[in-house]
This record gives C-alpha cells, sequence and structure tokens, in this order.
C-alpha cells in the first residue's frame, strides 16, 4: 500500500522551501526529516532519496523531504544560503512534521546533510534519533573537498593552486567565490568549517551507514574515531558497511539498492528498539 505524497511550500522568514511529504502507509513507527547533501551532490543524489523515501512510507515510516534555502527548487540563490539558516529550516520542517506525526522523530542526513541535521537535532527537544548516511565527521573536510572542485576547474584553465589559495583568502576576507557553478558565501563557508558531527548533551540513537565496492572494506579512520566518540558519550551507536556505489559522485544517476534495503531494515525493528538507550 502506498499514499501519494503531498508538494508543498513551507513559509520561511526569507521566502519559502519546497517539501515533499511522504505519509506513512498506516500508524507511522517513525517520522524522518530527510537533509540532502551540498550543491550538486543533491541532484546527483534525488533519485535515491525518493526511492528511499517512498520504500520507507510504505513500511510504516513517514518522511519529509525539504529543499534548503537557496537550494532545488526553494526560494534564494546559493549565495544567499548560511549555516543557521539551513539549520533553522531543518528545524522547522521537524516541527511541521511533529505537528502531523506523533511517531517519534528521526534525522535523517546524507554526506553534508549529516551535518546540518546533527546541527538541527540539537536545537529539538527530547531524545535525539539521527540517521546518517555516508557521514563527514567535520565541515572543514566537507568545505575541502567542495574547494577541490574550483581547482580542479581553475587547473584546465591554468589557474592551478594559486586560484585555490586565491580563493581562500577572499574567504577569509569576507567576499563569496564561485566553485563549479555554485556562489559560496564566506557566511557559508565559515559555518560548513565549523561544524562537527559532535555527540549530543543527552540521550541519543545513532544509525550510521556507509557504502563501499570493496568486499573486505572497514571503516575510514575518521569514521571509527567518531564512532567511539559517540559511543564513549553514552550513546546507542550502531554502524554498518553497505555495498554500492557513491551515487552522490557518479557521472550517471546511479542507485544503491543494497543500502535502502539496509534502511527499511533498521525500522523493522520494533519501535522500542530504535528509541535512544
Amino acid at each position: 500500500m502506498s499514499v501519494r505524497p503531498e508538494v508543498f511550500f513551507l513559509p520561511r522568514p526569507i521566502g519559502q522551501r519546497l517539501c515533499v511529504h511522504h505519509p506513512s502507509a498506516g500508524p507511522a513507527r517513525a517520522a524522518l526529516v530527510y537533509v540532502h547533501p551540498l550543491a550538486e551532490e543533491m541532484n546527483k543524489s534525488r533519485r535515491m532519496a525518493a526511492l528511499q523515501s517512498r520504500a520507507l512510507a510504505a513500511a510504516g515510516v513517514a518522511v519529509l523531504q525539504i529543499d534548503l534555502l537557496g537550494c532545488g527548487d526553494s526560494s534564494g540563490d546559493f549565495g544567499d544560503a548560511t549555516w543557521d539558516a539551513w539549520v533553522d529550516d531543518v528545524a522547522a520542517a521537524a516541527a511541521w512534521l511533529q505537528q502531523r506525526c506523533a511517531a517519534p522523530l528521526w534525522f535523517w542526513g546524507l554526506r553534508a546533510g549529516c551535518l546540518v541535521a546533527n546541527a538541527a537535532a540539537a536545537r529539538i527537544d527530547g531524545p535525539v534519533r539521527l540517521l546518517f548516511w555516508q557521514p563527514t565527521p567535520n565541515g572543514k573536510l566537507v568545505l575541502q573537498q567542495f574547494l577541490r572542485l574550483k581547482l580542479a576547474s581553475q587547473m584546465l584553465d591554468g589557474g592551478g593552486k594559486a586560484a585555490l589559495d586565491q580563493a581562500r583568502r577572499d574567504l577569509a576576507e569576507g567576499r563569496a567565490i564561485d566553485v563549479a557553478g555554485y556562489t559560496l558565501s564566506a557566511a557559508l563557508a565559515d559555518g560548513i568549517e565549523q561544524s562537527r558531527l559532535a555527540p549530543p548533551a543527552r540521550a541519543a540513537r545513532l544509525e550510521w551507514l556507509e557504502l563501499s565496492t570493496r568486499a573486505d572494506a572497514t571503516p575510514a579512520p575518521a569514521s571509527s574515531q567518531a564512532l567511539s566518540a559517540w559511543q564513549a558519550s553514552g550513546c546507542a551507536v550502531r554502524s554498518w558497511l553497505v555495498p554500492g556505489v557513491a551515487f552522490w559522485q557518479t557521472t550517471e544517476i546511479e542507485e544503491a539498492p543494497a543500502l535502502i534495503e539496509a534502511t527499511l531494515n533498521l525500522f523493522a525493528t520494533a519501535p522500542a528498539d530504535l528509541a535512544p538507550a
């Protein structure tokens, strides 16, 4: 059984945000707010996010997808975005979903979206429940990876590392820069760079899923360190390595069926088992 998604615009202090609500088929056992990744990774991931959202809804899990300020079909340009505005958008989406679904609230992030989701979850009263797909433990790495796109572009134009160094100076002095067709403001760059996947100060449940094409893969050192920190803080943590391609960066739109199945399996567990310890 499936329920038709509801597409609407959520009013915000600056413009409005495109949202897609996937109501659960039958009583909801959980309610998820999906937070997309950065820039072009968002576009590459749209199909996977939609497939997972529909599958979760059919399995009794409500999902709300939101395009953040300056992203997708929401108001503004990418250059208008700030870190605080993004976090506020996710908190507002969570409030909207909580008004319509009494099931336990979860934040589901992909890549840099995990950092935004984690920051938003810290603003919500009650237990923290997080589903991370391919999380990046700190924003400094996210910013470095994004700026490499500028280096790659400048290499083609003969600029190379000098252009990247100039871009960093521009951001440090408060000027926006262009990265692969996206205007990155100094405010957003600083917010991303300062963000961390820090464990919350209250009870939390974390489900951490990463993809790999290698059968003998192990978690990256940065991932292992982050997971250890969450466990040491008393959070209930589970992690998996799932076979699949890095669909957020492939040339063609790709799917990762095993990731969809693994995520569904998490929510097939009794709701009490998914509550924070």
